[in-house]
């Protein structure tokens, strides 16, 4: 099996997540704002624990290629992409002191625990497909959007989210989150125990990710 066999298992909830208004709305420069702030202070608590999970990958590898296989991924959270999400935050008045005093949305806690708990209870091969939706769906969100005729950049607020995802710099990144998934799922068949379970993982992480959109447009409400 392959990453498309996990998608094409969840095609439905695939679509609500990759194709929500959320970001739609965000291509047009139409979404609101507060709803962008909640999305934005829930991100920075969410990422953290996704470099929490990087971390796990690495107590959960038995070879030592295997151990080192995830620190580009945590280094480059923890001193780039977070200070990426820092820096950006802070050009809408929002500080890095302020992101960590905010509470965790509903939708936050149960997305993080839940990859944390599957990296927990299985193997490497279970944690990064719970992990998978997220660096995936964004490069599928970011390609679409930057090809979209919705789409609008110029006077839109929210011009370098479309840009850093549909960029180069992300999309040729999770060519290598892509590369990776496959060789872990390669050798394991699609209609097993197995399969049938690393599917349901990948539609329960999917179906988070629609929650956290979701959470972000109903704190605008």
């Amino acid at each position: 099996m392959n990453y498309q066999d996990l998608i094409s298992y969840c095609q439905q909830d695939w679509e609500d997540y990759t194709e929500h208004d959320f970001v739609n709305q965000l291509a047009t420069g139409d979404l609101n704002k507060y709803a962008f702030f909640h999305y934005l202070k829930q991100d920075y608590l969410f990422l953290k624990h996704y470099a929490r999970a990087y971390a796990l990958a690495v107590f959960k590898s038995s070879t030592l290629a295997e151990m080192r296989e995830p620190l580009p991924g945590l280094n480059a959270l923890l001193e780039s992409e977070m200070n990426h999400h820092i820096e950006y935050c802070q050009t809408w008045g929002l500080s890095a002191e302020e992101m960590e005093a905010e509470p965790e949305d509903f939708g936050t806690v149960c997305y993080t625990r839940y990859v944390l708990d599957t990296g927990m209870a299985g193997d490497r091969t279970d944690l990064f497909t719970a992990l998978a939706p997220c660096a995936i769906g964004y490069a599928v969100v970011g390609q679409r959007l930057g090809q979209w005729p919705e789409t609008k950049l110029e006077g839109n607020p929210y011009r370098s989210w479309v840009e850093l995802y549909s960029g180069e710099d992300y999309q040729s990144g999770v060519e290598e989150t892509i590369r990776r998934l496959n060789a872990m799922l390669e050798e394991i068949p699609l209609e097993s125990k197995r399969g049938h379970r690393l599917c349901e993982i990948f539609k329960t992480a999917t179906r988070m990710e629609v929650a956290f959109w979701e959470q972000g447009m109903k704190a605008a409400q």
